[in-house]
């Protein structure tokens, strides 16, 4: 059985992050700390079955180092990628800090797709032998994921879910008690950088405690949800509490939020996320 399960929100904002530079837009300049906004990224935390502390992060963006030293993580079990865009992967770097801490190899979650683009850009991480110099790089192992097909790790079961980015096809993932217990946050989906659902995800999103959901702003976005899709969707979901994440800096928290229906609201930066 799982105990004390968390979802922490490292970042909740677009690409660009916010303050975005060179902008002096009411937003990128605001004194509310919950305008200001890292890539998106979330960590779960929990104590497994035999009492260890776990964490696996969903993704490694650019913000990585910056976000686990502000939540106080210190250790880390494994990364989920959603898909290999910069803002989602560009902290793999940062996990060699995990290596050195715990003498130990990571675990990286990926589509194949999505593991040909990681060990093409960081050939340094996945091709060693290949460097000039003997180097200080993160140890990690690419482990497969297919949508639909679960995984399970100390005592949770975490089911990826197909989604669309556009045209590109993306994962979210799904995360419950691999014994099928309630659990604070659980049944929990993490879904950014969302345009649609395909028919096919819709079960997986089904009796959701708990929804992380892609709002990228009020105007249309050709990639991302904008608030009336999201909020549409989010309706149709019916999930306990839908916070919405991957929000640029049209959006002002304060503004946006208090005309959003009962049970949704905006994430923040350091949201944690445990019932």
């Amino acid at each position: 059985m799982i105990k004390d399960l968390t979802c922490t929100v490292l970042g909740s904002g677009t690409s660009a992050g916010v303050p975005a530079i060179g902008c002096s837009c009411d937003v990128c300049t605001s004194d509310d700390p919950r305008n200001t906004r890292l890539r998106t990224a979330a960590a779960i935390c929990w104590e497994d079955p035999d009492g260890v502390d776990r964490v696996l992060l969903i993704d490694a963006g650019p913000d990585l180092r910056q976000q686990v030293l502000r939540a106080g993580i210190d250790r880390c079990d494994g990364v989920l990628v959603t898909h290999n865009h910069v803002d989602h992967v560009f902290g793999l770097d940062e996990l060699r800090r995990f290596n050195a801490v715990q003498k130990a190899r990571l675990d990286v979650w990926a589509e194949a797709r999505v593991q040909t683009h990681l060990r093409r850009v960081f050939g340094h991480i996945f091709e060693p032998e290949s460097n000039i110099n003997p180097s200080f790089v993160a140890r990690l192992d690419l482990q497969p994921l297919e949508p639909g097909v679960p995984i399970e790790r100390w005592g949770l079961k975490i089911t990826p879910i197909r989604l669309m980015h556009g045209a590109l096809p993306i994962l979210g993932f799904r995360f419950e008690a691999a014994d099928g217990r309630s659990e604070g946050p659980l049944p929990l989906a993490w879904c950014t950088d969302v345009s649609s659902v395909p028919d096919v995800s819709m079960d997986a999103l089904s009796g959701l405690r708990t929804l992380f959901l892609d709002m990228l702003r009020e105007r249309p976005h050709e990639t991302h949800l904008h608030l009336d899709a999201a909020t549409a969707l989010a309706e149709h979901i019916g999930a306990g509490q839908t916070w919405f994440v991957h929000m640029g800096h049209e959006v002002d928290h304060a503004t946006v939020e208090a005309d959003l229906p009962s049970g949704m609201g905006l994430a923040w930066d350091g949201l944690i996320c445990s019932s």
